[in-house]
């Protein structure tokens, strides 16, 4: 029987001295960043050319959030570096990059049988450390790449500065800890030398250890009132994306490259029964087909051309068990009504005491499908035994192994070029695409460039899981929740995505391999920050049949709509006013208050009485000490189109902001994409094929139906908290909450509207 590597990671969990020695054994790796001719290399993060530019290496896959600019800021401020003159370079997987944060919170999913608690969360848990070395573990998500890269980063860059200043201060004949690195120099009074002039001679040096890190890294100050203030790190990818310069993995050009595309049976599980090829031949450009188990794929020398093939070929697919809303309707009705759940996270004595509630509300969730603009998009070409692929990819590694599994290759000869996505939401976590370009490779015997239609992409991309909660609640006196239960039924999605993400199973296998296993990822952010004594959450894993995945803001996206909508209604019932409410109820987080203050004030707030069609929710992500916060107040009301948002107000804490303009994009993408959930990107499914699948029919806003958006930073010296998903939580029941106040009617499922009025 074949034994998987996280099979051996699970049993030795299980069995400890195994994975104990494993674990101690040390790592080491080679410099993974190739200097260039002119360049000298300062370990695995950035190099110095002989020109001045310093090049920073981006282990993190660039999908419009930034990264490319915060992580090289982090190291042109600790290094002394002028911004003018820095550089990006993809980084290549290596385990000199692992992200041990994410490893550690995704343990679940890479070691599911593992004792509760025997993989912390956090950088420093060794077990989490070792495996994200070991399988060169570099995944980009959950907005983790500050956790995992910052204090590295600066550390490479600290220990260059030091060496360049050493280098300096032996031809001045100084002490070294007198000189100063600024603007690409190093300085000793009227003595300055550039570090291209240094670099060769620096890199020859032994780096210091400890590197000595500057008092304060990279941080800007938001200044109260000015929403647009300006940065001194403008984005690097910025200018080429604007004049379209940019390279994203459709822009591939190889000799004798040919265009694929492809079509693929409905979801659950389709295998390819027929198609015609009799009149194929006659499209101009047309080069040949190639038949998968599950697909066919068609190569000609345009795209369009192959979409014109595929069309005349008329595939048709045979599927066992498709998937089919009102059957997953009725399995999640069944199992919130019927099944008691698993407790998956708790406070205090949780529902001990309950008893009967003094309310219960039931909240339901449709499938929520990514949307993004660039397609699934991969180019490939096998040539004298090595593969080499040029996509986006959120997991590289990863799709490395799948694609060499696919045509029976070591991962050692296949060669991932790393391409910026043109938007994802997680979708890339996926690597469905890099197993089909590689096998068409194999037959094409030239590169090929293998687009998905956005039909194909809304077609087979895993949803947001669908789910149902109910929450019931005791009150208090004075009607605050002194008791407060959750339960959530939904697929496990989260252990599904880990069986595809890291065992390569078919999203049918995934399904049945974590089949009635509770999955804790389901539940993030129930565990509500107001200061409940007694909380409990409840996982009812349900077998939907419909393959799930991540998604922006995933369980949050959800789970704050429930919880916040919720403490909306219980305000109401108890006849509180909702912003003292909470504020009553958040005594233990007082910047949690401070948001909630300041959105109040910027939208001013007049109690959310009827009529108003202001609408209040805030949310926490992360722990109490590190993580970060947000208030929203919607104002919206219910026209003849549907739903009009006419202004979201917005206060947000993220603790040290390193890239004020960043944040601010990051935070109004973030509310935008929430009204996106909020509104539409749903669609239902008859057969295993969706209902709506261009971007027409989505109700997507367009730029007419986008807000007013404001927003107020805090200031603070706390942790920096990356803010990409914080406002993807929050706009959703900020929303309902505003419909509820503008027309009387309460929304209890998502997308609001979806289920009529």
């Amino acid at each position: 029987m074949p034994v998987s590597r996280r099979g051996v990671l699970a049993g030795a969990a299980v069995g400890g001295g195994l994975l104990v020695a494993w674990a101690l054994m040390p790592r080491t790796f080679s410099t993974p960043l190739e200097p260039a001719e002119g360049e000298t290399a300062f370990g695995a993060w950035l190099k110095i050319g002989i020109d001045g530019v310093v090049t920073v290496a981006v282990p993190q896959l660039e999908m419009g959030q930034g990264v490319t600019t915060i992580l090289p800021q982090l190291v042109a401020v600790e290094l002394g570096a002028d911004w003018r003159q820095i550089a990006v370079e993809p980084a290549p997987v290596s385990g000199a990059y692992a992200n041990v944060p994410l490893a550690a919170k995704w343990a679940p999913l890479w070691m599911p049988d593992a004792t509760p608690g025997f993989v912390e969360t956090g950088p420093e848990d060794l077990v989490a450390r070792r495996f994200a070395e070991h399988t060169r573990f570099t995944a980009t998500a959950d907005g983790m790449s500050l956790d995992a890269y910052e204090q590295s980063s600066r550390e490479a860059a600290a220990a260059a500065r030091t060496m360049l200043a050493q280098a300096a201060a032996e031809r001045w004949d100084v002490s070294w800890e007198e000189c100063e690195a600024q603007a690409g120099f190093i300085t000793h009074g009227d003595k300055r030398l550039r570090f291209a002039e240094l670099a060769q001679e620096a890199a020859e040096l032994d780096p210091p250890d400890p590197a000595p890190l500057r008092t304060k890294g990279a941080f800007e100050t938001p200044v109260s009132g000015e929403n647009d203030a300006s940065t001194s790190f403008p984005r690097l990818d910025l200018p080429s994306k604007v004049d379209g310069t940019h390279i994203f993995a459709g822009d591939i050009r190889l000799p004798g490259m040919v265009f694929a595309g492809i079509r693929h049976g409905p979801f659950g599980k389709s295998e390819l029964a027929k198609f015609e090829a009799s009149k194929v031949q006659a499209i101009p450009g047309f080069v040949g087909l190639v038949e998968g188990k599950r697909w066919i794929a068609a190569l000609a020398e345009t795209w369009w051309a192959a979409e014109r093939a595929l069309d005349t070929v008329g595939a048709r697919f045979r599927t066992v068990d498709p998937v089919d809303s009102t059957a997953i309707e009725q399995r999640l009705d069944e199992a919130i009504r019927e099944e008691p759940g698993t407790r998956i996270a708790e406070r205090g004595a949780g529902t001990t005491g309950l008893g009967e509630p003094d309310i219960a509300l039931r909240y339901d969730i449709a499938p929520a499908i990514h949307a993004p603009l660039e397609t699934a998009t991969a180019t490939a070409w096998l040539r004298d035994g090595t593969l080499e692929l040029w996509m986006a990819s959120q997991a590289p590694e990863r799709a490395r192994e799948a694609a060499a599994r696919a045509i029976d290759l070591p991962v050692e000869k296949v060669v991932l070029y790393p391409m910026p996505a043109g938007g994802s939401f997680d979708r890339r976590l996926e690597h469905d695409h890099a197993i089909e370009v590689a096998l068409i490779a194999r037959e094409a015997e030239r590169p090929v460039q293998l687009v998905w239609s956005r039909w194909q992409e809304a077609l087979l991309a895993p949803p947001r899981a669908p789910a149902a909660a109910i929450v019931t609640a005791k009150l208090g006196p004075t009607g605050a929740v002194d008791i407060l239960r959750t339960r959530i039924a939904s697929a496990p999605a989260g252990l599904e995505f880990g069986e595809r993400l890291f065992e390569n199973t078919t999203s049918w296998g995934a399904i049945a391999a974590s089949s009635g296993t509770p999955d804790p990822l389901m539940g993030e952010g129930a565990m509500p920050p107001y200061g409940v004594p007694n909380v409990g959450i409840d996982h009812v894993p349900v077998k939907t049949g419909l393959p799930a995945g991540r998604m922006r803001g995933n369980a949050h996206g959800y789970t704050a709509f429930v919880t916040e909508s919720f403490i909306d209604e219980v305000a109401k019932r108890a006849n509180r006013e909702p912003l003292s409410y909470r504020i009553e109820m958040l005594g233990q987080d007082i910047r949690l208050v401070e948001c909630l203050q300041r959105a109040a004030r910027l939208a001013e707030w007049g109690g959310g009485g009827d009529g108003s069609g202001q609408g209040l929710a805030c949310h926490r992500m992360g722990t109490a000490d590190t993580g970060g916060r947000i208030a929203c107040i919607a104002t919206a009301r219910r026209d003849e189109g549907g739903v009009r948002v006419g202004k979201l107000s917005a206060a947000v804490d993220i603790g040290r902001i390193v890239n004020l303009d960043i944040a601010r994009q990051q935070i109004e993408g973030g509310l935008i994409f929430g009204l996106s959930l909020a509104l539409g990107a749903s669609t239902t499914y008859d057969r295993g094929i969706p209902a709506r699948g261009r971007l027409g029919a989505l109700n997507l806003p367009v730029l007419a139906d986008c807000p007013d958006i404001e927003i107020e930073f805090v200031a603070s010296d706390k942790a920096a908290f990356d803010p990409g998903e914080l406002g993807v939580a929050v706009v959703a029941p900020a929303i309902a909450n505003a419909l509820f106040s503008a027309t009387g009617l309460r929304l209890r499922r998502l997308p609001l509207l979806s289920g009529g009025l």
